[in-house]
Formats: structure tokens, sequence, C-alpha cells
């Protein structure tokens, strides 16, 4: 018999097609999701929001119609679909989103026809603790998690734990020649990886087999780099190893290895992705990694990672504080904390003792090998409790949903199917804040918390499978929640109005409605043939205090808050500080608050204008009121493809928005 996928039902669907979704900031919400996260359909165009929500939905309910039907646990059609329809309602209205993985991947051929569900995680972590035994695994793992999307943390634990032998040269060469596959890519970095830890036959590398630069990624979506970031990486890995030959592997050499792949990844895929690195303290080697006047060959690649060290309580937090006040590195885990605690507030339950690290922006307590999956939640955007509440339900149903696909990694299979952990994300706290207050948060965060255990007991009961091991968490967001009009997770915003700046590819068939809307374009600086930069005005709400009124221990308050009261996995949290007026209190305020966190970072207060066509720039209520009045209503409905996958059919003298068609709009402007 054949299987019928689930589906939502065509009157119910009707309902919506014409409905305006409430996307936020004056269209920035809009414009985000067009670039981001729409697909392209068939017959050429790109979907528009009921399309994606109902291709989210259908997806998350054919998993777990796919699971039920599998075990035989019984599948109730009505009841999915009564189900379903609320899902659907309550996504197309930015009560909840699921992450920016799942917005683009669920319910595609990534996942129903290759059933690559690793793409809908958005995050991991992997150890090289044992990197004596698993020797290239770690690195191979971080490449392939990278190119589906996967943000990815590791750590330095395994240096100088075997020495590098180098290829055998007398053995001859081997040639591998490179399918045009992502697994071919992860397998040339493990020939190459293990012909220098085992002292085997060195390999060379045929790329004929890589498709052109501009071709077609038909599955995963966007275009082909061709085979040159392969190729950079892969010679820039051998010198690196080159140097090293007949000694032990170090911090610096892991790192160097780890950072280089993150740069392949961006340069090569048309996802992008992140690293966070976890080292010790008290090394001087590790701690300098970014200083690039001791380590100048790191300049070009040390910034895919962001670096932190796993801190001990108690300890001396004054020189890498001294550090934080010039660069803003390093960041904080408390590993002590993330194994013994879920909620604070709980006290010490060490459910998570195997616990060994977290994700790029440490929202996740993460073992070794382990993924997650994030969805976020908005609370600002309900009448009352009971909303919220259901909402929950919803939210924690879609990403208790993504742990029943199994990876292609059986370390990832084994961790996961165990643990099944999710994180139910929150954000908007500053807007909610400003309109019912502290007392009313923590009133939500508590209730909340407890209605998601209890779903959690029931909807595991009804899959079959293991309660989650951790099931809420701060994310910081991105730019998900600008699709909603909320401010990211915990944090403040810049200011009440400013400019937010969004880059598109010179040949994205978004600038002509944009540009028909009366948005201001011009060309990026320094990559002024390839990008221009778009200009929305916005304006997050009458109240809500920005980051120049919150104090660095206020925000770092808001974080233990959070942590307390909701988050039994962590908070991600980035303090920003005055420099001059608070920096000489970050380590105190370390002191002080490690008791009551899992991790922390700080970021040095920039002024708007430092340098050209910064992200935010703050502006008078009097120019918002200008730009706004200036703009017309902004349709996308006829836009063909997307900036990344018409990339080959457009360059500067075919498109039909050019970069002279930019300038003159820009001079009227």
């Amino acid at each position: 018999m054949d299987y019928k996928k689930f589906s939502l039902s065509d009157n119910f669907i009707d309902g919506y097609k014409r409905k305006k979704p409430p996307f936020g900031f004056n269209g920035l919400g809009h414009l985000v999701y067009m670039r981001t996260y729409s697909r392209l359909k068939d017959d050429g165009s790109n979907e528009q929001w009921w399309e994606t929500v109902k291709r989210v939905v259908e997806g998350t309910y054919n998993m777990q119609k796919k699971h039920i039907e599998r075990y035989d646990l019984g599948w109730n059609a009505w009841q999915a679909q009564r189900s379903a329809q609320e899902m659907y309602d309550r996504i197309f209205n930015m009560k909840f989103l699921p992450p920016g993985r799942g917005l683009w991947a669920m319910g595609t051929s990534i996942t129903e026809e290759k059933g690559l569900y690793a793409a809908l995680n958005n995050c991991a972590f992997v150890s090289t603790q044992n990197l004596k035994e698993d020797l290239s695994k770690p690195f191979t793992f971080l490449m392939d998690a990278s190119m589906v999307g996967v943000g990815v943390g590791f750590d330095t634990k395994g240096a100088e734990s075997f020495v590098i032998r180098g290829p055998k040269t007398d053995r001859g060469i081997e040639t591998y020649v490179v399918p045009d596959t992502r697994e071919g890519w992860v397998e040339a970095l493990r020939r190459l990886l293990d012909s220098y830890f085992l002292g085997i036959t060195p390999v060379d590398f045929d790329y004929s087999k890589i498709r052109d630069a501009g071709e077609p990624i038909k599955g995963f979506g966007g275009v082909s780099s061709g085979h040159e970031p392969l190729k950079e990486v892969l010679k820039l890995i051998r010198d690196t190893l080159d140097k090293n030959i007949g000694e032990p592997i170090s911090i610096t050499t892991i790192v160097d290895i780890m950072n280089l792949i993150g740069k392949c990844v961006v340069a090569g895929n048309v996802r992008r992705t992140a690293e966070i690195v976890f080292g010790d303290s008290t090394s001087d080697e590790y701690i300098n990694l970014k200083n690039y006047k001791k380590n100048p060959h790191r300049e070009t690649y040390g910034w895919t990672s962001n670096n932190s060290i796993f801190a001990e309580l108690g300890m001396d937090y004054t020189d890498v504080s001294e550090r934080i006040n010039d660069n803003g590195e390093p960041g904080f885990a408390w590993l002590d904390n993330m194994r013994e605690y879920s909620r604070m507030r709980n006290g010490k339950d060490n459910k998570d003792h195997r616990v060994a690290g977290g994700n790029p922006c440490l929202e996740q307590s993460l073992e070794s090998y382990e993924l997650c999956c994030l969805v976020e939640t908005f609370p600002n955007n309900h009448k009352d409790l009971d909303d919220y509440l259901k909402t929950l339900k919803y939210a924690y149903l879609y990403a208790k949903t993504v742990t029943l696909g199994k990876t292609h990694w059986s370390e990832t299979n084994r961790v996961m199917l165990r643990n099944r952990r999710i994180g139910t994300s929150v954000s908007g706290v500053a807007q909610f804040i400003t309109e019912k207050g502290l007392h009313q948060l923590k009133e939500w965060l508590e209730v909340g918390y407890d209605s998601i255990q209890d779903y959690d007991k029931m909807y595991s009961d009804w899959l079959a499978v293991p309660r989650s091991i951790k099931t809420t968490s701060v994310k910081p967001s991105g730019t998900v929640s600008l699709l909603a009009g909320s401010t990211p997770g915990l944090h403040y915003p810049e200011s009440r109005f400013y400019i937010r700046r969004i880059r598109l590819s010179i040949s994205s068939p978004l600038i002509k409605p944009l540009q028909k809307a009366g948005y201001n374009i011009e060309p990026a600086f320094g990559s002024e043939n390839s990008t221009v930069v778009v200009e929305v005005p916005v304006d997050v709400g009458e109240g809500v205090r920005t980051i120049n009124d919150v104090s660095m221990w206020e925000q770092v308050s808001l974080a233990a808050f959070m942590q307390k009261y909701w988050a039994d996995n962590q908070v991600s949290c980035t303090v920003t500080f005055d420099p001059e007026t608070e920096g000489h209190q970050i380590s105190s305020a370390l002191n002080y608050f490690q008791y009551q966190m899992k991790g922390v970072s700080f970021l040095p207060k920039m002024e708007f204008g430092a340098y050209k066509q910064m992200p935010y720039e703050e502006i008078t209520e009097k120019k918002y009121n200008k730009m706004v009045s200036e703009l017309s209503f902004l349709s996308f409905r006829q836009v063909k493809g997307n900036e990344a996958e018409v990339e080959k059919f457009c360059n500067n003298d075919t498109c039909e928005i050019d970069l002279e068609a930019i300038k003159e709009t820009q001079e009227v402007n």
C-alpha cells in the first residue's frame, strides 16, 4: 500500500491565502522572510508566507505520522488535522516560529525524500577529548554538520594527545576523485587528515566531478560555489599540518583546522554556519588565538568562531576581564553549572552530567555529537496567559517532533535517542516587560515551564519515546524574531527608532519591489559590484527602554532571572557595556553571578557610525516618520526566484536592476 502523506484541508488553507501576514517592522520582517526563508517553487516563483507555513506544518505532522504508523501506535487522522490547523494558525500569526532551519528545510525534499533530518536542527557540539581514538572524526563531523547549516561548538581538550606523523611519502600518492556531493567534500577532508594523523599514503585530489560555480543545487537550494573553496581549505589544512609534523597536535592546530573548515563552508554553501570554541582560561596559547600580532596567520579565518573559556567557579576573573574590555572576548561557560543544574531555582539535579559543552550562541548544554532543535515563542504577541500556554503546546510539539528524525551519524543518534533535548525559547522579553511588567513575566514563565513539562509527559507517552532531558532555553534569535516584529531574546534594542540595513545580492529579484515601494537602496561599501544594502526604518515601540538605558548589571541580572525561572538548558546573553564606565566592573559582575548562570559574553558598546553602513543606525523620531511617509505598499507577490537561486542567470550586464539604476535611485532619495 502506498504511503499517504499528511496534508492540511484545502478548505482550511483557502482561508489564509489572502490574509495579510503580521510581518514586523515596516516591511523588514517580510524582506527577511523573502530573502532568507522563502523557497523557489516549481513554477519559478517564490513561496508566499501561507505556503511556507503549510509546507512546514505538513512536514511536521508527516514526521509524526510516519513514526506513529511505523510502530503501529494508532494514528488519528481527524485529531491530527485539528491539531495541525491550530499549529498552522499560531505560526501564521507569529505567536511562535520554528527555527530558521525549520522554515527553510521542513517539508522539503531535504527531509521528505533524502531523510536529512540533521538539517532541521540549529546546533551541535563535538568534543576533541578522545581525539587520540577519534582522530579525524570531530573535524569531519563539524564540516558535515556545518554544510547542512548546523552551528557547531567544539573544545580543545584533545591537544597534546598524539603526535602528527605526516604522510608516508615513500608509498606513492593516492588520488581521490571528489564526488559532487556533501559527502564527497567531507570524505576528502577525512582522507587528508588521516594521511597526516595515521602516517599513511599521502592523498591528492581530483576536483573534475564537482559542478561549476553558479550551477543550481536542486535539493538543498542555492547555487554551487564550484570546487575552489574545497581546494583552498584542503591546501591550507595541508600547509598547517606540514608545519607540525613530528609534534603533538596543539590547541592552535585544532582551532586552525576547525576555523578553516568554517571559512570554507561560509564560502561554499548557500546556508551560513557558526562556530564556538571552548578552551582553558589558564592557557596563554588559547587566550591569544585572536591576538593577531602574535598569530598573524589566523587573521583571515579566526573570525569564524566565538572563543570562550570553561570558567571555573571561584576563579580570578581579573585578567580575562581586561581582555574583554579590549575586544569582547572570551565568553564564559561554567561547565559545572551546566551539568549540575536545570533551572537554577530547582536546585542541583545532576541530570545532565554528561554535558561537555554548548552551541555557538550558548543557549544549549550539549553532549559530544549531540544536536538540538530550538523553537521561538513571542509572549508579547498573546492576549493573555491562556493564549500563551496553548502556543507553548504547539511550539513544544514542533521541537519534539524534530527529535524523531534520525541523523546520518551513529554517535549523534545514540545521544539524541536518549536525551530528546529541545529548546523552547522566548523572545520579545524587553517588549513584554515594558507592557506587562517583570512580575507578570515571572508568572508566565513559571506557569509556562510547568505546562511544557506536562506536555512533554503527555506527548512522550503518545510517541512512546523518552521524556526530554531539558526543554527550555533563551536563544539570541538572529533574524527569526524580525519576522514577528519582536526584540531578540532577552536583549534590549539599540534604540527605539533606527535604520536596519539588510544586504542583498545585486541580482536579487527583491530589489525591484523594494525600489517601487520607496526603500532606500545603495551599493554595499567594499562589495559595490556584487551586493546592495537596503535601509528599513524601525520603531520597536513606545516605552521600550534601549541599551543605553540599561546598565551592564541589569542585563546580567535579567539573564540570571531567565536562567532561574525559565531555561533548564541555558540563556544566551551578550551583555553590552560601556568600556569607560563599566569595563572595570566586569570581574565583579562575574564574581557575583557565577553561581546563577551557565554562560555569558560581553560586548563593548560601539558608537553609531563607527564604520560605514552599520547594521543599525540610530535615528530621530522625526527622521523615522519622514522615511515611513515616503514608503508605499510593499508587495513581493510577483517575485520569481530568490537571490541565491537566480544568481547564475543574472549579472551586472543582464539584470533588470543594475548598479546604475540603484545609484540613480540613491541620488533621487
